[in-house]
């Protein structure tokens, strides 16, 4: 799923400091085009805490419903793209049973092939999940 996220940019003492409303959650970037990459990396960290915890994710509030707090605030949109952002940054491993022919296993390991390699890049293929 993708979405656009309103945020509030505020300067800092040293850095850009975010606010995201619709999350309730800050960060902060050294500058904006940092603090605008922060601020989406930390909705996709939440947005998929949410969603492995069957949590629904919040519905994008309008940009004009978002209030500055100082007059010199900064209010923008920030995309992220779940499935993508899940994909890039969800790099855990879990171990899974397979069941080969004794015959086909003792091939693989004569040949010193990665079994695990092999099965991933074919349910890629057989999913059409080009690599990240």
């Amino acid at each position: 799923m993708k979405a656009a996220y309103p945020i509030i940019m505020s300067q800092g003492a040293s850095h850009i400091v975010v606010f995201v409303p619709d999350f309730n959650i800050n960060t902060q970037g050294s500058d904006y085009a940092d603090a605008m990459e922060m601020a989406r990396d930390a909705i996709g960290l939440v947005g998929i805490d949410m969603e492995d915890e069957q949590e629904p994710l919040p519905q994008p509030s309008t940009l004009s419903s978002v209030i500055k707090e100082h007059e010199t605030d900064i209010i923008t949109l920030v995309d992220v793209d779940f499935t993508e952002y899940r994909r890039k940054n969800d790099l855990r491993t879990v171990r899974r049973n397979v069941s080969l022919p004794s015959w086909l296993n003792a091939e693989a390991e004569k040949a010193g092939v990665n079994v695990s390699a092999i099965l991933q890049a074919a349910l890629k293929q057989e999913l059409h999940i080009a690599p990240p």
